[in-house]
């Protein structure tokens, strides 16, 4: 799982150490020699688990899909941001987080009619 970019589709395998990385940056972290180029790159879909070659010299759109299961591997990296959240809200909720007791309940809510005279039903 590469922790660079959240949603890799496809793993590439480096020319130079013949090992697989999600991205270029993972190779970096790993390896103590910079990433070889070419033009020949091998790619190992991460949908239907099957390796494919690609030369980047005459790549073209339809080449943006896995030969083996059709799953489109180049897509916009999305990449991990800082944000500063509040754990523990429920939408269900609305926006307080906790029940205010100063709050006037709602009238009590049932599915029967409460001004019916029922006495005779009760025994």
């Amino acid at each position: 799982m590469c922790k660079h970019i959240l949603n890799v589709q496809a793993s590439i395998r480096a020319p130079c150490c013949k090992q697989w990385f999600d991205c270029a940056e993972c190779h970096s972290e790993a390896s103590d020699h910079p990433l070889r180029k070419t033009t020949e790159m091998v790619f190992g879909c991460k949908k239907c688990k099957k390796v494919f070659r690609k030369d980047m010299d005459h790549f073209e759109e339809e080449d943006e899909y896995c030969p083996h299961c059709d799953n489109k591997y180049i897509v916009e990296a999305k990449t991990p941001q800082m944000a500063i959240s509040v754990e523990g809200h429920d939408a269900r909720m609305g926006e307080r987080f906790e029940k205010d007791m100063r709050l006037k309940e709602d009238n009590l809510k049932t599915v029967f009619d409460m001004n019916a005279d029922v006495s005779h039903r009760m025994g």
